[in-house]
């Protein structure tokens, strides 16, 4: 039997030691190996700034690395290794090595790889995501002004959109629902041209009203991007009168106006009385029926035809003429109301003093007639009194009179 020589034996053992440190490496978590490089996913739109950061937990004066998708080297500590002016710089310690990438590319997303050259080599991938942004839509298919009834389409088209961009359109501030997008993706390019169709049934009320097409992507912020686009829509006149003044009074000048609303305003007016034929003093001016001088004779039911050359409509106004001596303020009338007014306000408040001075002068008389007959009767008793002492002993009886007769007066 035949043994293997000991140089074999060596190779042999060299390579179990490199296979059981490879399968030891690859079943150790970051907590169990402080030496494991750490990174992250990022995602940056196109023209942004995109910062990738690689740590370990424990140093052993061992160089951290950053690669690019093409493992070339970016970074190997502080040095740089691929001159390229975007890649810069952000951080550099024993535990970390931070880059940035500036005005980032779609050709820079892909697998960056962090490196640490220890034995054995570890290393860490952090995935680059980039964010196609999409241009500002554009909105087709509105050429010219469309009838009242009539039916528009709308396109509205989006480019360079990574992942494909949603539309959203809007009519005022309302949400519509187009046709679902069409997405169709730009040959030798990752990104994609977004489109999406709108057909609106309009009425008079969309005139001038305004559609948008919004774009909905990750890399832009609700509302960045949209475009605008207003409607025109042709419909009748709807005709209204409207007088110079809404009492028209005999013998002074008067018109009537026609207002037709219309889209577009309305090129042909036709006057007419109802019944009968215009006033001689009444004249046509276009929107305008102007009379010279007001009659009875005026009054009646006035037409107006308003005509735009998309269609026709008519109104109508009542003229009823006043009088002039119905109309006009009576100076003369209004002083003698006011005169009317102010006596019967005068006799009130003389028929108020009148019953306060009677009412003072009765208390006052009142008052005085209890006050004498008191001092009459308290008095009495000193009237035959033949001295003082006989006084006194009348005017102490009298007192006892006087309080009799206060109670009967009372």
């Amino acid at each position: 039997m035949a043994f293997p020589s000991a140089p074999s034996t060596l190779w042999i053992v060299s390579l179990l030691t490199v296979l059981l440190a490879a399968a030891v490496h690859s079943n150790t978590s970051y907590d169990e190996d402080p030496l494991q490089p750490m990174t992250s996913d990022e995602t940056v739109s196109v023209g942004g700034t995109v910062t990738l950061t690689c740590r370990v937990a424990e140093s052993d004066n061992s160089s951290l690395q950053w690669s690019n998708t093409a493992q070339q080297t970016l970074y190997f500590g502080e040095k740089r290794a691929l001159r390229d002016h975007r890649i810069q710089l952000h951080r550099s310690t024993s535990t970390e090595l931070s880059i940035t990438i500036a005005d980032v590319q779609l050709s820079d997303e892909g697998e960056y790889t962090c490196s640490i050259f220890t034995m054995p080599v570890r290393t860490a991938r952090a995935t680059v995501t980039v964010l196609g942004v999409p241009g500002k839509p554009q909105i087709s298919g509105f050429e010219k002004a469309v009838p009242e009834g009539g039916k528009v389409t709308l396109t509205c088209t989006s480019t360079g959109s990574k992942p494909p961009a949603r539309l959203i359109w809007y009519l005022g501030d309302k949400e519509l629902e187009g046709r679902p997008d069409v997405v169709e993706p730009i040959p030798d390019d990752p990104t994609y041209n977004v489109s999406s169709e709108l057909t609106l049934e309009v009425t008079r009320s969309d005139d001038n009203a305004l559609v948008t097409c919004a774009v909905d992507h990750p890399s832009l912020a609700p509302g960045d991007k949209r475009s605008q686009q207003p409607l025109r829509v042709l419909y009748s006149p709807n005709v209204e009168i409207h007088p110079e003044s809404d009492l028209p009074r005999e013998g002074e000048k008067f018109y009537l106006q026609c207002l037709g609303n219309g889209n577009p305003e309305p090129s042909i007016y036709i006057w007419e009385k109802k019944d009968g034929e215009l006033p001689p003093q009444a004249k046509v001016d276009g929107a305008y029926l102007r009379f010279e001088m007001l009659n009875k004779s005026d009054n009646g039911v006035y037409l107006c035809h308003a005509d735009n050359g998309i269609g026709n409509s008519q109104g109508e106004y009542t003229l009823l003429v006043q009088d002039a001596a119905d109309n006009i303020a009576d100076p003369t009338a209004m002083l003698t109301s006011s005169g009317v007014d102010h006596a019967v306000i005068g006799g009130v408040v003389a028929v108020i003093v009148f019953i306060l001075l009677c009412l003072l002068i009765v208390l006052g008389r009142y008052l005085i007639r209890h006050k004498g007959t008191y001092l009459t009767h308290e008095a009495k008793g000193s009237d035959d009194a033949p001295d003082a002492d006989t006084a006194i002993i009348n005017a102490e009886g009298g007192h006892s009179g006087a309080e009799d007769k206060k109670e009967y007066f009372i």
